[in-house]
C-alpha cells in the first residue's frame, strides 16, 4: 500500500481503532523525529499498552521524566566506556562462554544443530545485564540450551503479551481481560512480578554494597545518586528490552542472509583475516581493530535494511499538523513511520531493493580496499531513530555486532538446518519464528 502511494504515506481508519496514519516518506519521518518533534511524543495510548511492563522507564515516558533519563543514560555510552565494554565485557562473554559452546556444537560427532538466535539472545542478555546492571545472569551457561533461563523466558512472555496488546483490534479487550486477570494479561503479569522481583532483589544488594566509589554499571550509578528503586527498576527493564534483543535479532538475519549469500561471507571473512591476521585467539578487543571491519559493517546496514530489529514505532499527534508531503494529522491520531516498509521502497534504494547487496552501503575503494562506508541519512534508514530521541547505544550496538559476527565467522562456517525461507515477525522486537537452526563447522582445522 505504501508503495503505491505517491508519498508513500497511507491513512487507516476503522471502525472501533484509532485513525492512524503509516509513512515510509523521509521527509515526514524527519519532521515527526526532529522538525516538530514536540507535536509528536509516544503519548498516553502507548504508555498505556506499555505502562504494566515498563513502567516509567526512559522508552514509555515523554517530557521532562524522559529528558532527565536520557540526560543520566548518556554519561554510559562515552567514548570510555564503549573502550571498556569491548575490551572487557564483550571480550569475557564470546571468548569464555560463545565461542566454547559452537566449538561442542562443531565437534559432536552426531552433527547436532544450534539455534543460532536463540544462542546469540542469550549472549546479548548477558551483556546487557552486565551493563546495566552489573550481574551476569550466566544464560549462555545455564543448565543447557535446551532449557530457558527464567528471567529471559519472563522477559519473553511480558514482550509478547505486551505486543498482543498493541495488535488487540479493540483497547477494550485486552482492558477487560487484565481488569479480571485472564489469559495473557494473566500471563502477563505473572512475568512482570519474576522481572520485578529479580531487578529489585540486585537493586537490594547493590545498596547494601555500594556506597563510594566508581562503578561501570549503570544500575549502581543510580542507586549512588539516590534515584528511587521503582526508577532504577523502570530504567533498568527499558535499557535491557534496548540490548537484548535488537543486536541479536540483526546478527540472525545476517548469519542467515549471509549463508545465502556466499560470495559476501567469503569477503567478510577475507576481511576479518586482513585485520586479525593468523592469530589462534582473535584479538578484536581494541576498538580501532573492529572499526576496520568496513565490509561487515556494510553487511549489518544491508541487513537491518531489510529486517530492521524494530519494524514500527508509533507517536501519538497532540494538535491538528500536516506532514511535508501534505498528509492531514488530527490531534490524538497515531502516527506510524515504518523501517521495514521504508527499506523496500523503489524510491529510496532502487530496482534491486528486495536484493542483500551490501556494497551499496560503500562509499570509497582504495587499491581494491573499502575506505569508508556511506553516511545514509538516519531519516531514510531510521533503524537507531533520529532526532531528539535517537539510540544512545548505536555505537555499542555496532561494536557488538561486529565483536560477535567476526569473532564466529573467523571460525566457523554457519549452515541453517533447512532451506526454508524464514518468517519475519514483528513484535516489540523483530524476530525469526521458531529459531534459526543451524549446523556448526570449523572453518579450518
Amino acid at each position: 500500500m505504501l508503495s503505491v502511494s505517491p508519498s508513500q504515506t497511507i491513512t487507516i481508519s476503522r471502525l472501533g481503532g484509532r485513525r492512524t496514519v503509516v509513512t515510509a516518506n523521509p521527509q515526514n519521518v524527519e519532521y515527526i523525529l526532529k522538525t516538530n518533534f514536540t507535536n509528536y511524543p509516544k503519548g498516553n495510548p502507548f504508555t498505556e499498552i506499555l505502562g504494566d511492563f515498563l513502567g516509567n522507564g526512559i522508552f514509555n515516558v515523554d517530557g521532562d521524566l524522559w529528558y532527565n533519563q536520557r540526560k543520566l543514560v548518556v554519561h554510559q555510552f562515552n567514548a570510555t566506556s564503549l573502550r571498556g565494554y569491548v575490551e572487557n565485557a564483550l571480550k569475557e562473554e564470546v571468548e569464555k562462554k560463545l565461542i566454547p559452546v559452537l566449538e561442542s556444537a562443531a565437534d559432536d560427532e552426531q552433527g547436532k544443530s544450534v539455534d543460532l538466535q536463540d544462542l546469540l539472545r542469550r549472549v546479548a542478555f548477558d551483556l546487557v545485564c552486565k551493563v546495566s546492571l552489573g550481574y551476569d545472569p550466566g544464560c549462555v551457561e545455564y543448565r543447557s540450551l535446551d532449557t530457558p533461563h527464567p528471567i529471559v523466558e519472563a522477559f519473553d512472555v511480558a514482550s509478547d503479551m505486551s505486543a498482543r496488546r498493541g495488535a488487540a483490534p479493540i483497547s477494550l479487550m485486552w482492558k477487560f481481560k487484565r481488569l479480571f486477570n485472564l489469559g495473557s494479561e494473566k500471563r502477563l503479569r505473572e512475568a512482570i512480578s519474576r522481572i520485578h522481583l529479580f531487578i529489585h532483589g540486585i537493586i537490594r544488594d547493590r545498596r547494601n554494597v555500594v556506597s563510594t566509589g566508581e562503578y561501570s554499571d549503570l544500575m549502581s550509578k543510580m542507586v549512588l545518586d539516590g534515584e528511587e528503586d521503582e526508577v532504577v527498576r523502570d530504567t533498568m527493564i527499558s535499557f535491557i528490552m534496548a540490548g537484548r534483543d535488537t543486536t541479536s535479532a540483526a546478527m540472525t538475519w545476517l548469519f542467515y542472509l549471509l549463508s545465502c549469500h556466499t560470495e559476501a561471507e567469503n569477503e567478510v571473512v577475507r576481511e576479518i583475516e586482513k585485520v586479525v591476521g593468523d592469530e589462534e585467539e582473535i584479538s578484536l578487543s581494541k576498538l580501532e581493530r573492529l572499526k576496520e571491519l568496513r565490509w561487515l559493517k556494510a553487511c549489518v546496514c544491508e541487513s537491518m535494511r531489510l529486517y530492521p530489529p524494530v519494524a514500527w514505532d508509533s507517536k501519538h499527534a497532540t494538535a491538528n499538523d500536516m506532514l511535508p508531503d501534505g498528509t492531514g494529522v488530527r490531534a490524538g491520531d497515531r502516527v506510524t513511520y515504518f523501517p521495514y516498509g521504508m527499506g523496500r521502497m523503489k524510491g529510496l534504494w532502487g530496482e534491486d531493493r528486495f536484493e542483500f547487496k551490501p556494497e551499496r552501503w560503500v562509499s570509497e575503494v582504495e587499491g581494491g580496499e573499502i575506505k569508508a562506508i556511506k553516511n545514509v541519512s538516519p531519516y531514510k534508514f531510521p533503524v537507531f531513530q533520529a532526532g531528539p530521541r535517537a539510540c544512545l547505544g548505536k555505537e555499542m550496538a555496532f561494536a557488538q555486532m561486529k565483536y560477535v559476527m567476526a569473532s564466529i565467522l573467523k571460525r566457523f562456517t554457519i549452515r541453517p538446518v533447512n532451506s526454508d525461507r524464514p518468517v519475519f515477525v514483528p513484535l516489540l522486537t523483530a524476530h525469526m519464528a521458531g529459531g534459526f537452526k543451524v549446523f556448526v563447522r570449523r572453518r579450518r582445522q
